[in-house]
């Protein structure tokens, strides 16, 4: 018997539209419930966005900082290194600069700039700086993170629409929570290089949801490439968080073997080849990283579990801990998950599991090492904490795409957050009194809004969409005043705990000014002077000196100006000015800018003084000294240095022109200090904060009269002062900490009086020690008579252009050519016709033979790795053609055999759009 086939029913046609009734229904629909015109994940990326930056804006204006108020920003590294190395690219775009993208003539006595470029500006938001004025650098940099910070949480809401669809404000709202994460407003807002890192994880995560659906390898694996250009350290780290999800997503999709593997070679393959592009500049910053300077060596300690609990409540801060705070409402929605009974038991499990995983990994030091590329890190000891707020997130918005949770998961999320909190009260990061009243008020807004959204899914008509809007205006609420709270506070902590500085203003004007007055590069340098306004004036304010902090300056560099008397901080990364007359002529300083004290660091008091300018006359950048004196052929080399700064000197110089005298320390009482029990030699003192002048230690020593006097101390920290002298100047100020970051610069202190008789008054403040050989007296004629020595013998002409010097020499030169620049690896030179070969040492300065046959020399610098990354990234360049070239094949296939194999359309049939 045949079943009976009934025939379907025609339904009858829709009756023509009123536009009038659709724009009367469209204004009762209200916003939370109406489809967005430009597509929910646009709407949900505007969105959090637009939060970003209300919050990041209403924080500092709290908080009265930098541009809403009177409060600086620049605190740490942000002023000592962000900002100048803007200040510098701003130079370069507009073509100011002294150097190029090879070479930074201006730091560190000409540093290598490509691995800077790579480490620290190699954002594309980082070009935005060429639009605003030279004096607004510091505004351009709070825009450029803010702006970060916006894009972050626009990706993350626009991957969470990828992931599972939902309500497009909820993502939007979730978005913001990550870009607004505590590791975001506590750690990266002061490290702007590493927000790149933020908006990376969430767009590789949305390169492995291509790739497990087989579309956009090429759009996939450009994606890779920016984010490894922008910053390859965060970038590594999101590329790890990337694949953790990728694998999560492969191991939740139920698809067989065969097509996981192929999506999981899609993906690996879109990443190798993305890094591959990136190789050019990821491998000249890694091989910049091998010759840099080793810097502070740490420990890793695992934190607390309070402590960490801690930092999941809002307005918690502390330094070097892991900001893992999401916001309230999503932090209970990822408690929520394991019992939310909508959402499916294997999903439950795979995000809670790799949650708890990642959180694990950062408290065992084998898999905090493979976070941080197995060196642990200086400073801030959990960066990696992005990838755990970008987990939460997403586990949050797994949650709540299957429906809002109900009450009995809500009230197992709101348990385990009341655990939480009770846990952290007794903690140091949520002491504040104010901590646990703003967490109690953003939790019950939380809960309230996610109780009232649970029940506009269960209801219809008005109360329905009440409901909703209720619940979107507590959550919006919530979220936007804990995080601005949050933020205020960290920002606040962040200017009394850590050393600051003042935006540009009048001195750092004053300052440029006068170097520009006195600029004649590369005639001579022109040296930003010994009283420093941040890390790296040179960059900041112009001129050419030795001051440079870059987490790659060079060892060959730190160790040389070491030797030379120079002191430096932040292990020996932040080398300093050293205002010397021999080291002035050593590196061809013809003019050095003399500022008062920088009256925003209030260790030491104002003396009064102006900006002022002094000129010397100086050597040619390119000088000739005799045969074999004391050059290393092909490699850098600074052991034949010895104790003595002065002698060190002498010895680059070639000339004796230092009296080193016998010296007796006493202490305020008249006896001789204890001698240092550790491997430094000479005189410990103690601090002495209430010394007077008849209590304070003193060192005593005879030289010629008229000589100038120099005291070298790099453990003494105070002040020193020669007696007798009308005016001591600001150069008897000495930092130093040893042995944790600082040690202090060698200073002149004034001229030995007639009698030959000359004492220094000492003003510890903190135990210092006195070494052996501390004072030295210079004999300023016979530095004049080396010096005319010099510029009689070396280069006539000199010419730099960004990576080359050339220079032309005396006929029949004869010698060592030595280049005042330091011996850093990819120096090549050549003499007249000759083939270039990898330049000789000097002492730790760049050197090259002369058998007095050529006239000119010449010396290019290619930075190491540069090579290595270009070939490899020309092969990932054309595996990156051969995979487009592919992907339009099989697009174009796909295309015809679709059209071959589809239906004739029924008549009168519209065809699909």
């Amino acid at each position: 018997m045949k079943p009976t086939v009934r025939p379907e029913p025609q339904s009858a046609p829709a009756p023509p539209s009123d536009p009038a009734s659709d724009r009367t229904r469209e204004r009762r629909t209200p916003l939370w419930s109406r489809r967005p015109a430009v597509g929910p994940q646009q709407a949900a990326a505007l969105l959090a966005a637009a939060v970003a930056v209300l919050v990041c804006c209403a924080a500092d204006a709290v908080a009265r900082s930098y541009p809403f108020g009177p409060r600086t920003r620049n605190v740490s590294d942000l002023g000592n290194q962000y900002v100048p190395f803007h200040a510098h690219l701003w130079d370069l775009l507009h073509g100011r600069a002294d150097g190029g993208l090879l070479v930074n003539w201006q730091s560190g006595f000409g540093s290598s700039f490509l691995p800077d470029l790579g480490t620290y500006l190699s954002s594309p938001f980082a070009l935005l700086v060429v639009v605003f004025p030279r004096d607004e650098i510091d505004l351009a940099v709070y825009v450029i993170t803010v702006l970060k910070t916006a894009c972050a949480g626009a990706a993350m809401a626009w991957l969470l629409l990828a992931l599972r669809p939902g309500r497009w404000w909820a993502a939007g709202l979730l978005g913001a929570s990550y870009a607004l994460c505590g590791w975001s407003v506590l750690t990266a807002a002061v490290n702007p290089m590493w927000l790149d890192g933020l908006v990376a994880l969430p767009l590789l995560c949305l390169v492995g949801e291509w790739a497990l659906n087989g579309r956009r390898p090429v759009l996939g694996t450009l994606i890779v490439a920016v984010a490894w250009i922008a910053n390859f350290y965060t970038a590594y780290m999101a590329t790890l968080g990337a694949g953790l999800v990728l694998a999560l997503r492969l191991w939740l999709s139920g698809l067989p073997p065969r097509r996981r593997i192929a999506a999981a070679s899609r993906a690996g393959l879109s990443t190798v080849l993305g890094i591959g592009l990136a190789a050019p500049l990821v491998a000249v910053v890694y091989f910049g990283t091998r010759h840099a300077h080793p810097g502070r060596v740490t420990q890793f300690r695992p934190l607390a579990t309070a402590y960490l609990l801690a930092h999941l409540l809002p307005t918690s801060y502390s330094f070097s801990s892991p900001a893992v705070y999401v916001g309230t409402a999503a932090l209970l929605l990822a408690l929520a998950l394991p019992f939310h009974r909508a959402v499916p038991r294997r999903v439950r499990a795979g995000w809670t599991l790799l949650v708890v995983a990642v959180t694990l990994s950062m408290r065992w030091e084998p898999t905090h090492l493979v976070w941080h590329a197995f060196a642990t890190p200086q400073g801030s000891a959990y960066r990696q904490t992005f990838v755990l707020c970008g987990l939460l997130v997403i586990s949050a918005w797994t949650a709540l795409s299957y429906g809002p949770p109900d009450l009995r998961a809500l009230g197992a999320a709101a348990g385990l957050l009341a655990l939480i909190t009770a846990v952290a009260a007794g903690s140091a990061p949520a002491r504040h009194s104010f901590t646990l009243p703003i967490a109690l008020l953003a939790a019950l807004a939380a809960l309230a809004g996610l109780a009232l959204l649970g029940r506009a899914d269960g209801g219809w008509g008005m109360d329905g969409r009440l409901c909703t809007a209720l619940a979107a205006a507590l959550l919006l609420g919530g979220q936007i005043g804990e995080a601005t709270a949050t933020s205020a506070v960290a920002t606040r902590a962040r200017v009394t705990h850590m050393d600051n500085h003042v935006p540009w203003g009048a001195r750092q004007q004053t300052q440029s000014e006068a170097i520009a007055g006195a600029d004649d590069w590369p005639r001579y340098r022109t040296e930003p002077g010994r009283e420093q306004t941040v890390g790296n004036d040179p960059m900041e304010v112009g001129g050419q000196g030795a001051q440079y902090y870059s987490s790659l300056t060079s060892d060959v560099l730190s160790r040389t100006l070491t030797a030379l008397g120079d002191g430096w901080t932040s292990r020996g990364r932040n080398v300093q000015s050293l205002d010397n007359a021999v080291t002035d002529a050593l590196f061809s300083v013809g003019a050095r800018v003399h500022s008062p004290p920088d009256p925003h660091q209030t260790r030491f008091p104002q003396d009064g003084s102006r900006t002022t300018v002094t000129r010397q006359q100086a050597p040619p950048l390119v000088t000739v000294r005799p045969s074999g004196a004391g050059t290393h052929g092909g490699r850098t080399d600074v052991l034949a240095f010895g104790p003595s700064p002065y002698r060190n000197q002498e010895l680059l110089l070639g000339t004796r022109v230092y009296t080193v005298p016998r010296l007796t320390v006493r202490t305020g009482d008249g006896t001789v200090p204890d001698r240092s029990d550790d491997w430094r030699p000479g005189r410990r003192l103690e601090a002495l904060p209430d010394a007077t002048a008849a209590r304070q230690p003193t060192i005593t020593a005879r030289c010629r009269a008229g000589s100038e006097v120099y005291l070298w101390a790099p453990y003494f920290s105070g002040t020193a002062r020669l007696a007798d002298a009308s005016v001591h100047g600001p150069n008897g100020r000495f930092r130093s900490d040893y042995p944790v970051t600082m040690i202090a610069s060698m200073q002149r202190l004034g001229r030995v009086p007639a009698s030959g008789q000359l004492r220094i008054d000492l003003a510890p403040d903190r135990p210092s020690l006195v070494p052996d050989g501390a004072v030295g007296c210079l004999d300023t004629g016979r530095l004049r008579t080396a010096v005319e020595r010099l510029k009689a013998t070396g280069a006539t002409e000199v010419t730099v252009s960004d990576g080359t010097v050339r220079a032309r020499l005396p006929a029949g030169s004869r010698g060592i050519a030595v280049v005042a620049a330091p011996r850093i690896a990819g120096w090549r030179c050549a003499t007249g016709d000759g083939a270039a070969v990898p330049a000789r040492d000097y002492h730790g300065l760049i050197a090259v033979p002369l058998d007095g046959s050529s006239t000119s020399l010449t010396c290019t610098f290619h930075p190491p790795g540069l090579r290595l990354g270009t070939a490899v990234g020309g092969v990932a360049l054309l595996g990156l053609a051969l995979l487009g070239a592919l992907t339009a094949v099989r697009g174009r296939r796909a295309a015809a055999r679709s059209t071959t194999t589809r239906p004739p359309a029924r008549a009168g049939a519209r065809p699909a759009l």
